[in-house]
């Protein structure tokens, strides 16, 4: 153990060694981890305490799962429906079901007192001809990601959705919310708006560990290779496609992390103090999350409201056409960074097999009906026309 560590690192250790349940080591562990310094000489530190929390954070949903099997739990599950799901969170009596009626016209209670809603309510935002899943989300309260408040079964339809959207009450302290939100959301490993460590792993039937962009690990390389072991990678190709950390490393290798998009919907605009709490939230967390003001109550800012959603969907939409014919319409809801080969797919699979090439009109070409390839990428409003064999 470094000998510089403080007092409060060396009380959370006596914390951990005290705890019986894996709540209490994981909570024991977020402490060391948030005190001890951070230098070269703890990094190996560290690292030790992210995956032992990685090891108890799988342990824990592991009985969790168990117990609902054997009936003595219970479960929130939302069918994904539209071109993409949002869910929005945030704590309880922040506005949620007033944003829902708002955006999505769902019949939602909505009352001045917390806990008004008991379970994940969906509704479809109908935008710019294509329709967008919202679900609102009960309010979470500290300690959800360790089963407080149904928090678990809450953070699991968080991460199974595509994207998140923070509710803060403006009218109380914004930075508060948004601590202790990140706080469980990361207990939860549930990552936003970060991006998976580019390491790549090909696991092989035999030939050890081969390290492709060793010079892009920052750290010992003894470290990887005990990593790899204690997932039980003993013979496999890994690429480091970009300089790294130790604990970079160890979130690629985490399958249990997941990564979305995310902004933050600042309601309550129009309550006193509203103002300087916007300001002081935009200065926290500006540089991390788009921060959209809006009242639900008095309907204000909700077009740039849906404008944000629909550009954290990720979506873009397609229009398809028939050569000699006006373009169809709806258009196709497709993901952003889409080919016109994924179009064609989706159109019907004999497209697909019997592709030769497409014209397209639209943002992605230099000129209206330029023909292209499968592996053209499409933009927002493209049209596109599949010629086949």
């Amino acid at each position: 153990m470094p000998t510089n560590v403080t007092a409060e690192y060396l009380a959370a250790e006596e914390e951990y060694r005290n705890a019986r349940t894996i709540p209490e080591k994981i909570r024991a562990l977020e402490k060391m981890y948030a005190t001890v310094p951070k230098h070269k000489g703890t990094e190996k530190l560290r690292l030790q305490i992210k995956r032992k929390l990685s090891e108890l954070r799988k342990e824990l949903e592991k009985q969790r799962q168990l117990q609902k099997k054997g009936g003595g739990g219970y479960s929130f599950s939302v069918k994904k429906e539209g071109a993409a799901q949002i869910v929005l969170v945030g704590l309880p009596n922040v506005g949620k079901s007033s944003l829902m009626k708002r955006l999505t016209n769902v019949e939602a209670d909505v009352a001045d007192y917390a806990f008004t809603t008991v379970e994940p309510i969906p509704g479809m935002m109908h935008y710019k001809d294509v329709q967008i899943q919202l679900v609102e989300v009960p309010g979470l309260v500290e300690g959800a990601s360790l089963g407080k408040g149904m928090g678990t079964q809450l953070l699991s339809v968080i991460r199974n959705a595509d994207a998140v959207a923070i509710v803060i009450d403006l009218s109380k302290d914004p930075i508060k919310q948004m601590d202790l939100l990140l706080r469980e959301f990361e207990r939860a490993g549930i990552k936003l708006n970060r991006r998976r460590p580019r390491v790549e792993i090909k696991r092989t039937s035999s030939g050890g560990i081969i390290i492709n962009g060793v010079e892009n690990i920052r750290g010992e390389v003894s470290e990887v290779m005990k990593m790899l072991r204690e997932e039980r990678i003993h013979s496999a190709e890994v690429t480091v496609k970009e300089p790294v950390t130790l604990e970079e490393f160890a979130d690629a290798l985490d399958d249990s992390l997941v990564w979305r998009r995310a902004v933050i919907i600042a309601n309550k605009g129009d309550a006193a103090g509203s103002k300087e709490n916007y300001e002081r939230l935009l200065k926290a967390y500006g540089e991390r999350f788009k921060v959209i003001p809006v009242s639900a109550r008095r309907g204000v800012n909700l077009d740039e409201l849906k404008e944000t959603l629909y550009d954290l969907a990720g979506i873009i939409r397609v229009f398809t056409k028939s050569p000699g014919e006006d373009p169809a319409y709806p258009p196709i809801a497709m993901k952003r960074g889409s080919t016109v080969i994924d179009v064609a797919k989706k159109v019907h699979k004999e497209f697909a097999r019997n592709f030769r090439y497409a014209r397209v009109w639209g943002k992605s070409v230099k000129f209206p009906g330029q023909r292209v390839g499968a592996e053209h990428v499409l933009e927002d409003g493209d049209v596109v026309e599949i010629h086949i064999r």
